[in-house]
């Protein structure tokens, strides 16, 4: 008999305590934020150390030594605000990762790059990327739920960043921008729906923050854009339609991530008639775009697992034209919406069900003769099916950024610090449901 390989071993199907295993995703998260005392290096850019508070997106970098063609050893504003946002509710011994993080944002707004640059090298000054305007609005959600945990001289340099991200906003709002997956330009359904909620989450709050006056009608525009999106059948995720390569790209996961991480409700049966649709096109054995593994996965009671758009081309392993794949953090913040919704009804005492919402619901067994408790039972168990995908397909408990359509191994980037905070936070969604 053979010696037990550490590397073989898998969590025991639909066994796994999905609170217990989040502590521990928790920390293969934190792994991949700097401090004064655990300083990364650019693999890429001579010379360049890590300031601390910059959180890399993932160790992963082109080397001969690697399967993967991208460089991932960057600060993302977007990625950076995911995890930052799972550092405040978190388990952090002291909060010198939260008052790091907010002064690391600082000296990326004064590094005299573009204000709404989506990357920036680990020590804090501007890499060559595009410009994406939900950066500034996720920041300052980031920074408004750990304020309460600074100190008042950090308090006090997060009350600026944020001062400086609602000036560059109140002219960007509503501009175009390059989107949530930064690949087309225009109307971002994702970035409006963050700048919504960010521009609520001012509004409302009560930490002193000064509230423009510009903000009531800025939110107003923003919900009526928001509305412009809907076609009849589903939320579509940039406007104008792009029609290069990537067409059809709707339906998007992105529509799922702004109600996650934005101000869409998720009670929203529109929102919900998109989420029926994307679960479809990748678990439905009849779609252009099912996943294989889909297939093996059901028979195993756990799943789906969900990707970005119809026909990715982005592997994240080599330049060629490949695709599609899922993503961890796709069917994690889908999972998070079945939770959230599932807390929304158990609230309500009522099911948003209508001629919209229908086909997503009956995708989990509801129907309008179910109870909404019933119907909640129901969500919880979907969602749990989903982590407990992401979690058999895991290598053991870290997450890639993609996992393979066919075989459901992991690819792409190893250790993508958005894929476990999205686990965290879908995991946190439950606990709350």
């Amino acid at each position: 008999m053979g010696a037990v390989q550490y590397s073989l071993v898998q969590p025991a199907l639909a066994q796994s305590n999905l609170a217990t295993v989040a502590q521990y995703m928790f920390w293969l998260m934190y792994r991949n934020v700097a401090s004064d005392g655990f300083v990364f290096e650019d693999p890429v850019n001579a010379g360049v150390l890590s300031l601390p508070g910059a959180v890399l997106a993932s160790p992963s970098w082109q080397n001969s030594a690697t399967d993967t063609s991208q460089d991932y050893v960057y600060n993302w504003t977007r990625d950076a605000a995911i995890v930052a946002i799972e550092l405040a509710a978190g388990a952090l011994p002291t909060s010198q990762p939260l008052t790091d993080y907010v002064q690391f944002a600082q000296t990326c707004q004064n590094s005299g790059g573009d204000f709404d640059r989506g990357s920036y090298l680990i020590n804090g000054t501007p890499r060559q990327w595009t410009d994406q305007t939900d950066g500034p609005a996720l920041q300052t959600l980031a920074i408004l739920a750990l304020y309460a945990q600074l100190g008042a001289p950090a308090q006090a340099v997060a009350s600026a960043v944020i001062a400086a991200n609602l000036d560059f906003l109140a002219s960007a709002y509503q501009g175009q921008t390059y989107n949530l997956w930064e690949e087309e330009y225009g109307s971002s359904f994702f970035a409006r729906s963050v700048q919504l909620q960010c521009f609520q989450a001012v509004t409302a709050n009560t930490a002193g923050i000064a509230v423009p006056g510009w903000l009531p009608a800025a939110i107003g525009w923003l919900s009526s854009a928001l509305e412009s999106h809907w076609n009849g059948q589903y939320y579509q995720s940039m406007l104008p339609v792009p029609t290069d390569y990537r067409a059809p790209y709707d339906p998007n996961i992105d529509i799922v991530m702004a109600a996650v991480y934005g101000a869409v409700a998720i009670t929203d049966t529109k929102l919900l008639a998109t989420a029926a649709l994307l679960r479809a096109q990748w678990a439905e054995p009849g779609s252009a775009y099912f996943y294989p593994i889909n297939g093996a996965d059901q028979q195993r009671g756990i799943g789906p697992l969900l990707g970005r758009y119809p026909g990715d081309v982005y592997d994240g392993d080599t330049d060629d034209l490949v695709g599609d794949h899922p993503w961890a953090v796709s069917t994690a913040n889908f999972a998070e919406l079945y939770y959230r919704l599932a807390g929304q009804i158990t609230t309500a005492g009522a099911v948003p069900l209508d001629s919209l919402s229908a086909s997503f619901f009956s995708q989990v067994g509801v129907s309008a003769s179910t109870t909404p408790a019933a119907a909640a039972a129901a969500l919880q168990a979907a969602g749990d099916q989903m982590l407990q995908a992401v979690l058999f397909h895991s290598d053991n408990l870290e997450l890639s950024e993609q996992f393979d359509a066919t075989s459901g191994y992991e690819k792409s980037v190893s250790n993508l610090s958005w894929s476990y905070a999205s686990f965290l936070s879908a995991v946190r969604a439950r606990n709350a449901s």
